[in-house]
């Protein structure tokens, strides 16, 4: 059972790497060139609140006791995108949701992607997600006490 909320927590962590940091990067750097005060656009603030979500959230996955599972799946996600975009760099492109027939956010979040893509960010954040899947104690369950762990005893009267 563990595992498996390890997968569901594997693939909400994937989705907010892919969509929520592509988007969020995406706005920042629209601010940047802008010039935009991250305190008088909205977007600028919704886009930094993302960013420090995500993190929160990778931390969790490296750091905690949850399956690693839910670190393996975005890594390879990362990973195996990276590797087609260092074979082929447009058949890794076309994979992003970037065309018109798209929502505008959705087309933003999928230009934040390859932007994070051919800068080496998902590759960095690949790596990094997959070594605590590298750990054998990371496999194994919580460890349990047993806090009542005697030998039977005679009682005296």
């Amino acid at each position: 059972m563990r595992h498996f909320i390890g997968l569901l927590v594997g693939i909400v962590v994937a989705a907010a790497l892919l969509f929520g940091g592509g988007w969020a990067s995406r706005e920042s750097l629209r601010g940047s060139v802008g010039d935009v005060d991250p305190i008088r656009d909205n977007r600028m603030l919704i886009a930094l609140g993302i960013m420090a979500a995500v993190g929160l959230l990778l931390g969790m996955v490296i750091a905690g006791r949850i399956s690693p599972i839910a670190a393996f799946v975005p890594s390879m996600v990362l990973l195996a995108w990276t590797v087609v975009y260092a074979i082929d760099v447009s058949r890794a492109t076309s994979l992003a949701p970037v065309g018109a027939t798209v929502q505008k956010e959705i087309a933003e979040a999928g230009q934040g992607m390859l932007a994070l893509l051919s800068s080496g960010v998902y590759g960095m954040v690949g790596i990094a997600l997959f070594v605590p899947v590298l750990m054998p104690s990371r496999w194994a369950g919580p460890h349990r006490e047993y806090d009542e762990e005697y030998e039977e005893q005679p009682e005296y009267y």
